[in-house]
């Protein structure tokens, strides 16, 4: 061959080797790291079994990303613990098969802390972890102890390691996890963050209370500037609102949880499970913002709220996301195969009256409930974009769970259609909009400008 050949060769080689076509692109692709994260998860049916294109193309959307992730708000057990004297509303119960449907989806993680976490007791809790390790999914948010509870727990992927650390502010107390002096064993149960109330009155109203509560023969102090019962606290002020601040210790330890996993990983998730409201289901309570920024300032990356079943906004705090709530990804809870008495009683159903008889009771007493209301159908996939630890994206994936279709189909998500897509996305962008966040629906999803972005 001519040298002079050769030597082109080897001059386009080496030029090839220094920046090939599309080299900065594909390494583009490869530094970037992907998580979908999604809201709430009552599954209690197969999903392995659809085929839908819409339904498997948002199945390829989860599979796709680096990691992903959502809150298992369901026990899996075969009935061996009873059922405790309360729950977090409807006993949540299904197969243990169902654990590995929500990997046959994509799931790697999944978060513990919830208001059904004690449903079914110690045992329940305890069998729900056995299935769901069995299924290959990091947890984190329930344990042996308030230490475990707390724990972080870390997947490992090829291109980055993710901290999960999950709590729950909504949750009966008897599944609250507890410490040990190490003369009596812990008491297992869930991550809580703790909260109080303050109720600000006029001085009017709170002497009209004052009067209302003596009549009641009740005995109270001499301070005239607040008063305390039924677990709240009601001080004088110029007009009437409702002020909640997060339990220090809890704040404290939670944040100093998640400062460690944030030097032990990549990107740290905190999850929190909150049904807590300010004002309006949509609007997350005051006590959720202070906790939310708080773990930001500890290390966090993203933070991701669920449990009002509706989406809440999204905003972006020092260049990290905050979801103040996913909404519902799975919401099955109307197939469930058994209830305990508790429930049926509560709507005074006698011996011969089975699940599909509470769910229309249930109903019937609130003409509001779920099915009548179209947003707890409706929700996004969220998917943030980090190349290293600063996010350059976020990608919202409008979803529908079936708004007024029947109960054996509603509950499973697919992609929406483009209207439907349009109006969800508008939704959030509405409810985004007090955290200075702005949102804008392109190509059929939603697109989060970020600080780079803010003047286009």
């Amino acid at each position: 061959m001519n040298r002079y050949l050769i030597a082109f060769m080897l001059a386009v080689a080496a030029c090839l080797f220094v920046n090939p076509v599309g080299w900065s692109q594909q390494s583009s692709q490869e530094d970037t790291f992907t998580i979908a994260l999604t809201g709430d998860s009552i599954i209690t049916r197969r999903l392995s079994v659809y085929r839908e294109s819409e339904f498997l193309k948002m199945i390829e959307l989860i599979r796709s990303t680096d990691a992903a992730f959502t809150n298992l708000e369901m026990l899996f057990h075969d009935y061996e613990p009873y059922p405790m004297h309360q729950s977090g509303g409807t006993y949540m119960r299904a197969e243990p098969t169902l654990a590995k449907e929500l990997s046959w989806a994509g799931f790697d993680m999944v978060s513990r802390a919830n208001n059904h976490t004690g449903d079914y007791g110690v045992l329940g809790m305890r069998l729900t972890t056995k299935y769901v390790v069995e299924a290959g999914l990091v947890h984190a948010g329930a344990g042996e102890s308030l230490v475990e509870a707390r724990e972080a727990k870390f997947l490992e992927t090829a291109k980055a390691r993710v901290a999960l650390i999950s709590c729950a502010s909504s949750f009966p107390d008897h599944c609250r996890a507890g410490k040990s002096r190490g003369d009596i064993p812990a008491r297992p149960g869930l991550n809580p963050l703790r909260y109080s109330t303050t109720c600000v009155v006029t001085a009017e109203q709170l002497e009209m209370l004052r009067q209302i509560l003596e009549q009641l023969g009740m005995r109270l102090p001499e301070d005239r500037e607040e008063l305390r019962f039924f677990g709240y606290r009601f001080v004088k002020g110029d007009k009437p609102e409702v002020r909640t601040e997060p339990h220090q210790e809890d704040l404290e330890e939670i944040a100093a949880v998640v400062s460690n996993a944030s030097r032990l990983a990549d990107i740290t998730i905190v999850s929190i499970h909150a049904h807590e409201s300010y004002r309006e289901r949509y609007a997350p309570a005051q006590f959720l913002l202070t906790f939310a920024r708080a773990m930001i300032d500890a290390g966090a990356d993203v933070i991701v709220g669920h449990g009002p079943h509706v989406l809440r906004g999204i905003e972006i705090y020092k260049g990290k996301p905050i979801f103040y709530s996913l909404g519902d990804f799975i919401f099955q809870n109307e197939t469930l195969l058994r209830l305990p008495y508790e429930n049926y009683e509560h709507y005074k159903l006698g011996p011969n009256n089975h699940v599909a008889d509470f769910n229309d009771a249930r109903y019937e007493h609130d003409s509001r409930g779920f099915p009548a209301t179209p947003e707890i159908w409706e929700s996004v996939i969220a998917v943030p974009h980090w190349s290293g630890k600063k996010l350059i994206a976020i990608k919202l994936y409008p979803i529908t769970l079936g708004y007024g279709k029947p109960r054996t189909v509603r509950g499973r998500p697919l992609f929406a259609d483009d209207q439907l897509g349009r109006k969800i996305i508008e939704d959030l962008k509405r409810l985004s909009e007090p955290f200075g966040t702005i949102i804008d629906f392109r190509d059929g999803i939603g697109v989060v400008r970020l600080s780079s972005e803010a003047g286009k």
